[in-house]
């Protein structure tokens, strides 16, 4: 998510999108909620910097729709995506179940709407990441990469669950990687991460481009 496209000017928005393809930088678009008039302006946006995702989820900063209510608002806007050629993906996370979840996408059904799989957010609802990647697998659009790890608080009273180096943690990426078989398919993998303060702004950073660094050597290791 990027919070100023909700408020940049026509000018601004413009000049970010000729910056980026100076630099030959290809834009997806991150959101929360589905709500219409959300969708709306993300399909505007995503004319303006020629986006072909927008990624969001189905509860946003100021709706918590039913599936019953996300459905309607889905099938309304869905043609529209569709005859701009523009994909949109709904992440996997703790608030919706993932079987709801594909159960919505299954039931619309449109070569536009699919999944953004990031199997890290649904251990917080007791899901396994496996079984998240399995069963989202058919309609996945867009992957984030990131490893995640449980460990134990001082003490060792109760857990804390975060970020991992890349491989070093608990998700099985080579699992995902033959079930959903993003490369054979164009799918993207992002690059992210869930990286705790380090004490101090050099440590943070050093250990962030660390990260960055791992993770896309484990992607090429794994081509």
């Amino acid at each position: 998510d990027y919070a100023p496209l909700d408020t940049m000017d026509s000018h601004e928005l413009v000049d970010a999108a000729e910056a980026a393809r100076d630099l030959g930088i290809t834009v997806q678009l991150g959101t929360k909620g589905i709500e219409p008039a959300r969708l709306d302006r993300y399909l505007e946006l995503a004319g303006v910097f020629d986006a072909s995702l927008v990624r969001s989820m189905l509860h946003g900063p100021n709706s918590r729709p039913s599936l019953r209510q996300a459905e309607s608002w889905l099938r309304e806007r869905m043609p529209r995506y569709e005859a701009s050629g523009v994909t949109l993906a709904l992440e996997t996370y703790e608030q919706v179940a993932t079987a709801e979840l594909v159960g919505l996408v299954e039931r619309i059904g449109s070569d536009h709407l699919g999944i953004c799989l990031d199997p890290a957010n649904v251990v917080a609802r007791l899901e396994r990441p496996v079984d998240c990647v399995d069963s989202t697998a058919a309609h996945v659009k867009s992957i984030h990469v990131k490893d995640f790890a449980f460990a134990r608080q001082p003490g060792w009273v109760g857990f804390t669950y975060g970020g991992a180096r890349m491989g070093e943690g608990l998700h099985d990426y080579r699992h995902l990687l033959s079930t959903v078989r993003p490369r054979e398919r164009g799918i993207d993998e992002v690059v992210e991460h869930w990286l705790s303060w380090q004490g101090d702004p050099e440590t943070t950073i050093r250990t962030e481009r660390d990260w960055t660094r791992t993770t896309i050597e484990y992607l090429r290791s794994t081509q």
